[in-house]
């Protein structure tokens, strides 16, 4: 009996049309979101909306905070700061769990001549964060973004976990923030 890949001959139509049909579903199922450079946001636990910016550059999340202060809870590190916006929710304090500790190499132009520390260590929180309708549970390090013109930036991580792809000649594609559940 004559095989293909040890499929008999007369079973080869059904084995073709089986792989097709796998191979058009995977395919359909892995193709990513796109979405903009910037996007209105949820964060989800704080009822708060604000605009991101989705920089594939950056690997982590990043998000505005000031007063950040870490302190031990039930035998836990945990993480305490103020958002670093300019509205009522900035006076609001959050406590979190501190998921890590994460080393972000620091640009040549944020460090004074003879500065040797070429990393700034920052905490990272676990949050969820709504874009469009897909709400993840992603990590989140803080800093002061005050300088820059988006409170939260999204990095590659997150965006691995939203199934993203960033068309940087589009802006908020994905229209208003409405999950109701992390998927």
């Amino acid at each position: 009996m004559s095989t293909i890949a040890s499929v008999p001959l007369k079973q080869v139509p059904a084995a073709l049309a089986l792989c097709s049909a796998l191979f058009a579903t995977g395919a359909m199922a892995s193709q990513p979101q796109i979405y903009g450079l910037h996007e209105q946001v949820s964060l989800h636990e704080l009822a708060l909306e604000l605009p991101a910016k989705l920089d594939t550059g950056a690997e982590t999340a990043s998000l505005s905070a000031k007063n950040i202060e870490m302190f031990k809870r039930d035998g836990g590190e945990w993480v305490r700061f103020q958002l670093g916006l300019e509205n009522a929710k900035q006076a609001q304090i959050i406590e979190k769990p501190l998921a890590r500790m994460s080393y972000i190499k620091r640009r040549a132009d944020d460090r004074k001549p003879g500065d040797k520390q070429l990393y700034s260590a920052r905490p990272v929180i676990e949050m969820d964060i709504c874009v469009g309708d897909e709400l993840k549970n992603i990590e989140v390090n803080l800093t002061d973004r005050s300088a820059f013109e988006f409170p939260l930036l999204i990095g590659s991580s997150a965006l691995k976990e939203f199934n993203a792809a960033v068309s940087p000649g589009v802006r908020y594609s994905a229209g208003q923030p409405s999950c109701t559940q992390t998927s």
